[in-house]
């Protein structure tokens, strides 16, 4: 087991916040060198897995895919291969089509599932995986996203996203080098991704004074230092250097694992994450290409920096909440709530950061217009029932402009 999932697990024995946590079933983490291959070929053997599905896209497939299969083919393991084509947007997507393609290239004989590839991919797996009741391996290509370990399976349902908690693999291999490979665009989304647990620990944080949403210290404390360690590690994830990917990945996976020991995903996911899905289902109206999972969110969380920091103002204005129970809540805790949001970097600062790695910094370089801004800072906080600084800023009815 890698020294990081032991830490992960020893820090919840340990916990005592009284929630339930789920035991980590993953076997193995490796991310190393080209040696990775036989590692993997040889945790396979062990299984005792003698059929497997790769399940790829084409630039996966190039990537790191062709070395999977012969690697294992020539370890005596038999491969068959599920390629993953793009809709007319070019965009691999986890909808009907590619899960039901899975599904149907997936033999009944089938041990264990493959997800070559970044997180739709894993997401199409995952779901065949729980489907199927057979495991799944990850080999991530790219320092994307923070759900390669996680269980829940983000989906297009009859052109909507929908999350299925499915199942999370049981072992995680990958090539430092081919990370080093992928676009420079999914490594600046990777870190997007963690720097949206700036706004996400703080919401989750107020949620347990404003809605007795279940807290657990040792989960946040988790997810605060694995973002802390990619903070901290830059210039070195700007360069896509062997070290920086490898934090930047290792953070990833911790947030994933946080998340499937308390099996939700409040530490990694608050009000930027209402934005950021808000935009994605707006594109899917529009059958407009997708952005980018850890774009959206990094721009969305800088963005929300800003509207707490002005909600600490609208505290010190006597403002009341519309909810009269809620309100009570807010009256209770303003000293606390405030001093949470108070403590966010400005928005100015998240911006820096996100540029420093190559992604986008504001709605102007992610392609979102300012009237959809402007719906989604308005609705978004209706996309799931948890007490955000988004649902707060629209119970005090602050606008946009203010």
């Amino acid at each position: 087991m890698c020294s990081f999932i032991e830490s992960v697990t020893s820090a919840f024995q340990s916990c005592t916040c009284g929630l339930v946590h789920h035991e980590i079933n993953m076997k193995k983490v490796v991310i190393s060198n080209e040696t990775v291959y036989g590692e993997m070929a040889v945790f396979i053997k062990e299984q005792r897995f003698r059929k497997t599905v790769l399940v790829c896209d084409e630039n996966t497939l190039k990537s790191a895919g062709n070395k999977v299969r012969d690697t294992l083919e020539s370890s005596g393991i038999s491969v068959s291969l599920s390629q993953i084509f793009p809709n007319d947007h070019g965009d691999v997507a986890a909808d009907e089509q590619s899960l039901i393609q899975t599904l149907l290239e997936t033999p009944k004989d089938t041990d264990v599932l493959v997800a070559v590839g970044s997180g739709t991919l894993h997401d199409i797996v995952r779901f065949a995986s729980h489907q199927r009741r057979i495991p799944f391996v990850s080999f991530p290509t790219a320092a994307s996203v923070d759900g390669f370990t996680s269980a829940g399976a983000p989906l297009i349902v009859k052109g909507e996203k929908k999350t299925i908690q499915c199942t999370a693999p049981i072992a995680l291999f990958t090539d430092i080098n081919v990370l080093k490979e992928a676009p420079s665009e999914l490594a600046a989304a990777g870190f997007g991704d963690m720097l949206g647990k700036i706004t996400s620990l703080a919401d989750w944080r107020v949620s347990r004074w404003m809605a007795d949403e279940p807290y657990c210290p040792t989960g946040a404390a988790l997810t605060k230092e694995a973002l802390e360690n990619c903070l901290s590690h830059l210039e070195d994830i700007a360069a896509r250097s062997e070290k920086g990917l490898t934090v930047l990945l290792e953070s990833l996976i911790i947030s994933g694992l946080v998340m499937l020991v308390l099996d939700h995903s409040r530490p990694a996911s608050g009000g930027e994450h209402h934005l950021s899905h808000y935009w994605e289902m707006d594109l899917l109206k529009k059958d407009a290409p997708q952005l980018l999972h850890g774009a959206k969110v990094g721009v969305a969380s800088s963005l929300l920096t800003s509207i707490y920091k002005r909600l600490i103002e609208e505290m010190n204005n006597d403002q009341e909440l519309s909810d009269p129970v809620k309100n009570k809540r807010y009256q209770q805790h303003k000293k606390e709530i405030a001093q949470t949001y108070g403590e966010l970097p400005n928005e100015r600062q998240m911006q820096e950061w996100l540029a420093k790695v190559g992604g986008p910094s504001t709605i102007q370089e992610l392609g979102i217009t300012q009237d959809l801004l402007e719906e989604a800072l308005q609705h978004a906080h209706t996309i799931r029932d948890r007490w955000t600084g988004l649902k707060m800023k629209n119970q005090l009815r602050l606008t946009p402009q203010q």
